[in-house]
């Protein structure tokens, strides 16, 4: 437990120093990126092995360093933030059918892997540049949010839950459990709305709305890092965080909640206020 703690206080500090310590975007982006190679390394466990071949374009390092040069790319064009995040929906709502059909189906474990992780990944990144260059604190709202949501469905989870949300995938997330993160994180939501935010009406509504869709996003990408991990038949996506396991046990949550987000307070900017 001590393990654990410590390496959460190294990463809050990391990131907090990443966010907060400078306004220019490069500290920002390096460890963005950083972030984002080492998660494409462990993203690669869960891609199919080819049978035969032996081509470079099959390997980690090329898939590792395809990624950051997407990513790269998609920073430095603000213009196509917003298609990665509507993709990212789309994945993530064929995602939903994936877990729930598993292990009934897995038609899902092919080579689309492949492509799935660039886009999640491709849009999680690009929505918290974003997040941060509109104020560091709109993307610790989201983590937040996350965060109390996530503490919440573990403690009225384990105090009060019965019916299982996917067990064949995560055999102690309850739809209690949910309930009890959508409640915790409903709190966060409106000490915001109360104290720090100037929203009347459909822009207010709609933000609210907007929050709870991310709250109950992140459980899904939880799910899914789930069902990935235990198709290939692995615990952890990683070692490298000591007590936590990899980058990728850190962020599931977050690949999808930061898209969903970003893209819905993108739409509030532009259409409502």
């Amino acid at each position: 437990m001590w393990q654990r703690i410590q390496t959460a206080l190294i990463l809050v500090l990391i990131v907090g120093l990443a966010m907060f310590a400078s306004s220019s975007p490069y500290l920002f982006i390096a460890m963005l990126i950083v972030g984002i190679a080492l998660a494409a390394q462990e993203w690669t466990q869960f891609l199919p092995k080819p049978a035969t071949t032996t081509s470079m374009v099959h390997t980690p390092t090329f898939y590792v360093a395809t990624v950051l040069v997407i990513n790269v790319v998609s920073l430095a064009f603000p213009v196509s933030w917003v298609g990665w995040w509507s993709a990212s929906i789309i994945v993530w709502l064929f995602a939903v059918i994936w877990i729930l059909q598993y292990p009934k189906k897995i038609s899902w474990f092919d080579s689309r892997l492949t492509l799935v992780g660039v886009i999640l990944m491709t849009a999680a990144m690009t929505a918290m540049f974003y997040l941060w260059s509109l104020s560091p604190w709109w993307l610790m709202y989201v983590f937040v949010l996350v965060w109390s949501a996530d503490t919440g469905a573990y403690f009225v989870g384990r105090k009060f839950g019965k019916h299982k949300m996917a067990p064949s995938v995560s055999p102690n997330k309850s739809m209690e459990g949910l309930f009890g993160g959508l409640a915790t994180g409903l709190i966060a939501v409106l000490l915001v709305v109360t104290f720090k935010l100037d929203y009347t009406g459909l822009a207010l509504v709609f933000f609210v709305l907007l929050s709870l869709l991310t709250i109950i996003a992140s459980v899904f990408g939880d799910l899914l890092e789930s069902m990935f991990k235990r198709q290939v038949g692995i615990k952890d996506s990683g070692s490298i965080l000591p007590g936590h396991g990899g980058i990728l046990d850190r962020i599931d949550s977050q690949l999808s909640a930061m898209p969903i987000f970003a893209l819905g307070y993108w739409a509030i900017q532009q259409f409502i206020i």
